[in-house]
């Protein structure tokens, strides 16, 4: 149980921490937390541990979160602001391969022992890199699109939580399928394949819909001009 209990423990931090960069910064605060959201998360992923008696990669909650920045952005801004969110996240990717792997051309010097660790989680990044752009942009734009359609239709405060959980349900579901096949194709047997892919997805759609009083605190914080 003690994988569970950290789950938990950084399922509540990391709630906290993107609350408190919109409280501090407002609008500007959340397009910071996106590019911390996709670093973190894409280096988190690199480690398979056992979450609830299946195998899952970890990233999943930081990653997910960046979905709750573009879901307040919509609902606080406009859908114009989340799309400049999702486009720094995409270029805090490129930056973070780019500058990672020219890092690993470096001779170590004798005294050096980190660089076989870094070769060992940057190494493979430009493939998980791929894999996020393909799914991140796709998953994205998806869920800006489906917020603002869905908002259309059913845009009382009170339907708030079916705009947030509505879009953010499908658009984790495209994620997760693009990245685990991409990222991890050839890499593990289908069996286990499989296995990231369903936990990714289940652990995406608890984290989203653990987030909803998150984003209702974010609309009250907004609305009541706490947060310009």
């Amino acid at each position: 149980m003690i994988n569970e209990l950290w789950w938990l423990v950084m399922l509540l931090l990391n709630f906290v921490l993107i609350m408190a960069a919109f409280r501090l910064w407002g609008k500007a605060g959340l397009f910071i937390w996106i590019p911390i959201s996709v670093i973190i998360a894409n280096i988190q992923v690199t480690k398979t541990v056992q979450l609830f008696s299946l195998e899952a990669t970890l990233g999943n909650i930081v990653y997910a979160t960046s979905f709750l920045a573009t879901d307040i952005l919509s609902e606080c801004y406009t859908k114009e602001d989340a799309k400049r969110a999702v486009t720094i996240g995409f270029f805090s990717m490129i930056v973070m391969t780019v500058m990672m792997n020219l890092a690993l051309q470096f001779a170590p010097a004798q005294s050096d022992f980190v660089h076989e660790s870094m070769v060992t989680i940057f190494a493979v990044m430009p493939r998980i890199a791929i894999a996020s752009l393909l799914a991140y942009t796709a998953a994205q734009f998806h869920d800006i699109f489906a917020y603002a359609r869905i908002k259309e239709h059913f845009p009382s405060n009170s339907l708030l939580w079916l705009r947030n959980n509505g879009s953010t349900m499908i658009s984790q579901l495209i994620d997760s399928v693009i990245f685990t096949f991409v990222a991890f194709y050839g890499v593990f047997g289908m069996s286990v394949l499989w296995e990231i892919l369903l936990t990714t997805y289940v652990l995406k759609v608890v984290v989203a819909m653990a987030d909803t009083p998150f984003i209702y605190l974010a609309k009250k914080w907004h609305s009541r001009n706490i947060i310009p």
